[in-house]
Parts: C-alpha cells; sequence; structure tokens
C-alpha cells in the first residue's frame, strides 16, 4: 500500500511541474533548525496552560530565534496581498545554522543570502543574517522602469539562563522599487516612478521557563522612513502574568490564569499631499480564567482597552483628539468528544493600530500620505470543530460572524491635478491608493487540512471564504471573496532529494478605477486640462499562482536548489495596474560551514 502511495505521490508532483508563483520572496533558509513541519492547526490563543517543557541545557540544544514580523513590507512581483511564504525545500535532519547561498534566474533576478552563528562562553549565542533579493520588472510589459530590490540585514543574541531565555535582535531592511501600475495614462520611459522605504526593528524577548507569576516581557521598536519623508515611530511593550495549575478540589478540573498588560505608542508624519500626521497611545489589560478536564476547557475573559489618539492635516483648521475606552469580550470552550472529534466556539474583538508600516506590507503601493485611524472589533463570534486522526490527518473547521467599525481596506487614487502635463510626481498617474474606513459586518467561512500518509510526504490544504457588508461601500475594495493553498513536500533519496510544491489561489476583487482622457477648455492655461472618470465596479481577476522548488544535497556541506515561481506564466495583477512577473526558474548553490 505504501509503495503505491509513493508512486503516485512522485507522479502528482512531477504533474505539477507543469504549473507554479513564489508569494513574498525567495528568502531561502534551507537548513538552518526550523518549527517542525506539522503546522499547529489549533490557531486560537486561549489561556489553556502551556507545558513549557524547557530547561536550559534541553532549550540550548535546539534554539529558537525570536522575531517579531519578519516579513518583507514590498513585493517582489508577486501576491502582494499574501502572506510570504517560504516554499523553499527544508532539511532538519543535518541543520546548519552557517551558510551562504546564491542563485539566479530569468527576469534579471539575483539572489543571496548568508548567515552565521556562534555560541560563547555562558551559553550565549551570536549571529547575523544578510539577504539579497533583486529583479528587472517587466520590461517587456512597461516602458518604465518596474525593477524591485530587497536588502535585510540583521543580527541576533540569544541567551538561556537559569530562570528563562533572552533574546535580542536588530534589524534593517531596505525595499526599493516603483509605482510601476499605470494604466490610465500613457508617460514618457524616463518617468521617474522611485519608492524607497527604510525600515529599522529593535525587538527583545524574555521567556521565563515557568508559568508561575511573571511569564514573559516582550519590547518592539520600529523606525520607518520612505524616499517622501515619511516617518513613523512605534514602540510596544506587553507583559504576560500568570498562575497555571491551580486544582480545584478532586474534581480534576486545573485552572489557569492570565494577565496581560500591554503599552503602544506610535507616530506618523507624512510630508506631502495633505500632510497627514498621527500620534497614538494605546494600553490594554486582558484578563482571562481558564477551567480546563483533560482536553475540554472553558476559558472566559475581557479584554480593557484605553485609546489616546490625535490627527492632523493641512486640510484642518484644528488637531482632532479622541480618549476613549473599550471594552471587547473573549471567551472561548472546547468539547473533546475523542481526540478525533472537538467541538469549539467563542467570541472576541479587540482594537487595531492601523500603522503605515502595517499598511505596506499589506499594500506597498499606497500613497505616502494616509490618514490612520484604528480598526474596532466590537465581536467575532466563531464555531468550529478540529481533530487528529491517529497523527495521519489533522483538521480544522469553523464559521464566524463580526461587527467591525472602521475597517480598513484600499481604495485607488485618481490624478491629483487635472494639468495637461505628463511631467508628474511618481504618485501623480492614478498609480496608487489610500486606506479608507467603513462600518460592517464580516461573515467567514474557513478549513485546514493536513495529510501525512508517510514518514516523507506531507500533504496541506487551507480555503477561506470571507463576505462584507458594508454600511456605505456597496463593496469591499481589493479583498477576494475566496481564497485557497494547497501544498506538498516530499522527501526521497535517503533524503538526499526534497521537492516541494505550493498553490495560491484568490477569486476576483471589486475595485475602483479611473479612465482620463484629455479636453480642450478656454481656461487653462494650456488650453488643455485631463478629465477623469471614475469606475467603482471594476474587476481585478482571480488567479492560480503555482510554485515548485528542490534541493539536492551533493554533499553535507554542499547543496543545489531551483525554484520555478508562477509556471502557469499568468501576469495576474494584485492590484489595478500592477502585475506580478511571468514563469520564473531560478537556480544556484548552498555552502554550509
Amino acid at each position: 500500500m505504501n509503495r503505491k502511495i509513493q508512486i503516485l505521490s512522485i507522479i502528482f508532483l512531477g504533474v505539477s511541474s507543469a504549473a507554479f508563483s513564489q508569494i513574498k520572496e525567495e528568502k531561502l533558509i534551507l537548513n538552518k533548525k526550523r518549527e517542525p513541519e506539522v503546522k499547529k492547526i489549533e490557531k486560537k490563543k486561549t489561556s489553556v496552560e502551556v507545558i513549557k517543557n524547557y530547561p536550559p541545557e534541553e532549550k540550548s540544544q535546539n534554539p529558537v530565534r525570536y522575531t517579531i514580523t519578519d516579513v518583507p513590507t514590498v513585493s517582489d512581483f508577486k501576491t502582494s496581498t499574501i502572506q510570504g511564504e517560504d516554499v523553499a525545500p527544508k532539511f532538519d535532519a543535518t541543520a546548519q545554522n552557517n551558510y551562504f547561498q546564491f542563485g539566479m534566474g530569468n527576469y534579471g533576478k539575483i539572489l543571496g543570502d548568508a548567515n552565521i552563528s556562534k555560541t560563547l562562553e555562558n551559553k550565549l549565542e551570536v549571529g547575523g543574517d544578510v539577504h539579497v533579493l533583486s529583479t528587472n520588472g517587466l520590461k517587456k510589459d512597461y516602458d518604465w522602469k518596474s525593477g524591485q530590490s530587497t536588502a535585510t540585514i540583521g543580527a541576533f543574541l540569544n541567551s538561556y539562563g537559569d530562570k528563562g531565555k533572552f533574546n535580542l535582535n536588530a534589524e534593517y531592511d531596505l525595499d526599493n522599487y516603483n509605482y510601476y501600475g499605470i494604466y490610465a495614462l500613457q508617460p514618457s520611459a524616463d518617468v521617474d516612478l522611485k519608492q524607497k522605504v527604510n525600515q529599522f526593528k529593535v525587538n527583545g524577548y524574555y521567556d521565563f521557563y515557568s508559568n508561575e507569576i511573571l511569564n514573559d516581557v516582550r519590547v518592539k521598536s520600529s523606525f520607518v522612513k520612505d524616499h517622501f519623508d515619511a516617518q513613523e515611530n512605534q514602540v510596544s511593550i506587553l507583559a504576560n502574568f500568570s498562575k497555571h495549575a491551580v486544582e480545584l478540589g478532586k474534581s480534576g478540573i486545573v485552572m489557569n490564569a492570565d494577565l496581560g498588560v500591554g503599552l503602544e505608542t506610535v507616530k506618523t508624519d507624512f510630508a506631502i499631499r495633505d500632510k497627514n500626521s498621527s500620534s497614538f497611545f494605546n494600553t490594554n489589560l486582558t484578563p482571562k480564567l481558564t477551567f480546563r478536564k483533560g482536553e475540554s476547557y472553558l476559558m472566559l475573559g475581557s479584554s480593557f482597552t484605553f485609546l489616546n489618539a490625535k490627527n492632523n492635516n493641512a486640510l484642518m483648521a484644528e488637531q482632532m483628539k479622541n480618549n476613549k475606552a473599550y471594552w471587547f469580550p473573549q471567551a472561548e470552550f472546547q468539547l473533546a468528544a475523542a481526540q478525533e472529534f472537538k467541538f469549539y466556539g467563542g467570541v472576541d474583538g479587540g482594537l487595531k493600530l492601523n500603522t503605515y508600516s502595517d499598511l505596506l506590507q499589506q499594500n506597498p503601493f499606497i500613497l505616502s500620505d494616509q490618514y490612520l485611524r484604528p480598526t474596532e472589533t466590537q465581536y467575532h463570534f466563531y464555531a468550529g470543530l478540529r481533530g487528529d486522526f491517529d497523527e495521519t490527518v489533522k483538521y480544522d473547521f469553523s464559521a464566524g460572524y463580526g461587527k467591525i467599525r472602521n475597517m480598513m481596506f484600499f481604495q485607488a487614487n485618481g490624478l491629483f491635478d487635472n494639468d495637461y502635463t505628463l511631467n508628474r510626481s511618481a504618485y501623480n498617474f492614478a498609480n496608487t491608493f489610500s486606506a479608507v474606513y467603513d462600518d460592517g459586518n464580516v461573515s467567514d467561512i474557513k478549513g485546514s487540512v493536513q495529510y501525512f500518509p508517510l514518514a516523507n510526504l506531507s500533504l496541506d490544504g487551507e480555503i477561506r471564504f470571507q463576505k462584507y457588508d458594508l454600511k456605505n461601500y456597496e463593496d469591499i475594495y481589493n479583498v477576494p471573496l475566496l481564497t485557497a493553498s494547497i501544498g506538498a513536500k516530499y522527501t526521497m533519496l535517503d533524503k538526499k532529494l526534497l521537492l516541494g510544491f505550493k498553490g495560491i489561489f484568490a477569486s476576483d476583487r471589486t475595485t475602483n478605477s479611473y479612465a482620463i482622457e484629455a479636453v480642450q477648455t478656454p481656461a487653462a492655461p494650456s488650453g488643455m486640462i485631463f478629465r477623469s472618470t471614475e469606475d467603482r465596479n471594476d474587476k481585478v481577476g482571480g488567479y492560480a499562482d503555482l510554485n515548485l522548488s528542490a534541493e539536492y544535497k551533493i554533499h553535507k556541506n554542499f547543496s543545489i536548489f531551483a525554484l520555478g515561481n508562477n509556471l502557469l506564466s499568468s501576469k495576474y495583477q494584485t492590484y489595478k495596474g500592477y502585475k506580478v512577473l511571468g514563469a520564473q526558474v531560478l537556480g544556484g548553490v548552498k555552502i554550509t560551514f
């Protein structure tokens, strides 16, 4: 039976090679120690007891790097609305932390990666990462520049003490790209469409081995500056207090108590157009009580938030201020009829600060002048079923309904002035987007399945349906109704060859767009002006984005790898006007030491 499954698996991966595309970027960390390949399907965070079980000696054998946001803010002509996914092969059996790799491909792609770490005395580990990726862009599709490049330089320190683990990391990210998605005008080939984003982050994390009283402390800081002099400073502190494993008599019920205390401040200033500026100071308390018996539990909690917000721009007569307190429900239950069938449900909510850095991660083509407001999820009810069949099939299916205030999404900008000239700023060609907000309801259905038929084969799939009902807008813009993904990983030849497959699918999206024409008028100095008409029900087509990856270990210190991205060669659009790269093939070598 296993022999038949192996043959079918090889056929499946072979047929898949006729079709695939990388999502965020080819950040190949092939031989670093990683999390187990089995994804944790129970994604809901509760105050259920966490058994840390890592004394210093054991932890030092399997160090875990703590990164808060380790995702580039700009797409490399790939699906920028989807979270980045490393589809490169991963060898866990012979993990090594020190390596160098280099690769080249079509579209002028150049990839460089390096990682080095060293364990010093007193179980102190220091190290660094360097990552570079560049592409010439779509020269045959656009007359103007559409190339992109990213670079990341990071350093980290891990220390393992008697009572806890300490991590400190610093990272500098540079993203250099163009506002190349012009569809309504025809500028000259030498038009300047440059945008550049610099981000510097420093994060600290201390995690106690036990769950007694002080559980962990996290500190995040970030500074962002772009080509148009936008600046953003962000600092947050989170401390988690807990008292776990309190037995309630002889009932077999165990109680866990948790309290999260958080502070966050964000200051953002823009220098073009309306010159928006904003300042947020947010404090929150999240107490929780969890009663657990076996695999079943009941969690009851709340979230208390106090927000001090200030907004200002060149159009406002005076600064807008808002001081407001919020309360959000938090509760969840799980009824475990068996390991294969666990029924769960709950309600949650919260306040999310929409920062310029977060917006750039979702859409790198936004205007460098945004009116920032927090999004309030008043409540979100959900219920589902999950389980594990003999560690061979893991699944999770759920449905939910929520009410949201100031739901954020992206709307296309038109021309900012009607002058009859193509000598414009990079963002003034109807090629940028701005955040807009509306109140509404959301209904969602999602499912996730992992299947492990063999020790060297894993298959997974996810699907998500989201339907929005807005107060002022007929449709939500640039959000697909349906997204899905499928993946596979297969090792063979005594783990010397590792094959990977990833497919991302999305339905079409509604967007607004502009048609622009030149008209003659005596009132204009040149006798001509541009006139635009807006289509508020335009469509951006769906896509199937398929990827293949392979690595062959020739020697314990030498490997060759290859990536095939978007092998269907569909130059679909992520946002109106912004095509992704077609079929891409990249190959390279890796040296570990």
